[in-house]
């Protein structure tokens, strides 16, 4: 089959293939233009699915990246955990520079000559 520009269809004679003209019927699934949303917190909306019911756990009113409650929190929790780790290598250096302090110092080698 190939299209021309004017829209028509040309077939060879030699193909058994049936140009489509039209959209085929009883196919596509039944589309319901206000679906009920239900989220587990209780929130209810509508949208555009196949499905007549939707049941979701975490919607846009509950989810923590819309209402920026728990953001805060996951940012104080980041910088608490920055610190602990700065503390960390922080005191392991304070060790070192301590033990270096106590070591007495090497005597330079002997090269032959």
């Amino acid at each position: 089959m190939l299209r021309l520009l004017g829209g028509s269809v040309y077939q060879s004679p030699t193909s058994n293939f049936q140009p489509l003209l039209y959209m085929k019927t009883d196919i596509h699934p039944t589309y319901f233009p206000k679906a009920a949303v239900k989220c587990a917190c209780g929130n209810t909306f509508t949208v555009g699915s196949t499905k007549e019911t939707i049941d979701v756990e975490v919607c846009s009113a509950c989810h923590p990246f819309y209402i920026g409650d728990d953001s805060k929190k996951i940012l104080a929790g980041r910088l608490e955990k920055f610190k602990t780790r700065q503390g960390v290598a922080t005191s392991k250096r304070e060790s070192v520079k301590k033990v270096a302090a106590t070591k007495k110092p090497r005597a330079p080698k002997k090269t032959e000559a």
